[in-house]
C-alpha cells in the first residue's frame, strides 16, 4: 500500500473536525544485545498520523531505511532476515490510551493495536510517553520485539551474533496537520 493511499484511508476514517497530527521527525532505533557483538540500526524515515480526539494512530516504517555501522550488516538485515524486497514496511495501527489532549507536559500512555513486521501481524501493547508543548507532540517509547514472533529466523551459526529479541526505541515529533 503506498504511503498516500495509507494516509488517505486513515483520514477518511476519522471525523473531519478531529485534531490530527503528522510525524515531522522520527528516530527509530533497534538494538540487538548478543554474546559476540551488539548491533544497532537507526531509521529516520517513519511516517505516521495521530488523531488526538479519538486516539487513533498509524505508523509506517520503511524497513530498508535502517542504517547500520557496517554495510554488510545492512545487506544481511535486508536480504536474509527482514526480506525487505518482499516485506518493505513495518506498520502499526491502533489506539493511544491514557492521553489527555487538554493537558500540557509529560503524560504516560500506551498504544494498543496491531503491529505488522515481516508480513506477520500481532496484537501488541506499547508503553510510552507523550509530551505536549504548544501545538506539537512528542511520542517516546522503548519496547522489546521477539524475532520468532514475526517469523524472523536466525541461522544456527549466528545465534551468538544476533539476539532472539531486540530492543526498539522510537521517538516521534508530531506537528498539527
Amino acid at each position: 500500500m503506498t504511503r498516500s493511499l495509507f494516509v488517505a484511508l486513515f483520514l477518511a476514517s476519522t471525523a473531519s473536525v478531529a485534531q490530527k497530527f503528522t510525524v515531522e521527525k522520527s528516530n527509530v532505533v533497534f538494538f540487538s544485545d548478543a554474546l559476540i557483538e551488539d548491533i544497532t540500526a537507526t531509521n529516520k524515515k517513519a511516517s505516521g498520523i495521530f488523531n488526538s480526539d479519538n486516539g487513533d494512530i498509524v505508523f509506517s516504517i520503511p524497513v530498508n531505511a535502517f542504517k547500520f555501522a557496517k554495510a554488510l550488516m545492512q545487506e544481511h538485515f535486508n536480504e536474509k532476515y527482514m526480506e525487505s524486497d518482499k516485506f518493505p514496511k513495518a506498520t502499526f495501527q491502533g489506539n493511544v490510551q491514557g492521553y489527555d489532549k487538554t493537558k500540557t507536559g509529560l503524560q504516560s500512555a500506551k498504544a494498543v493495536g496491531k503491529m505488522t513486521i515481516h508480513g506477520v501481524t500481532r496484537e501488541v501493547e506499547i508503553p510510552g510517553t507523550i509530551t505536549r508543548q504548544g501545538s506539537k507532540l512528542q511520542f517516546n517509547t522503548k519496547f522489546m520485539v521477539k524475532l520468532a514472533d514475526y517469523n524472523i529466523a536466525i541461522p544456527q551459526l549466528l545465534l551468538q551474533n544476533i539476539a532472539e529479541q531486540v530492543e526498539v526505541t522510537a521517538d516521534f515529533a508530531f506537528k498539527p496537520q
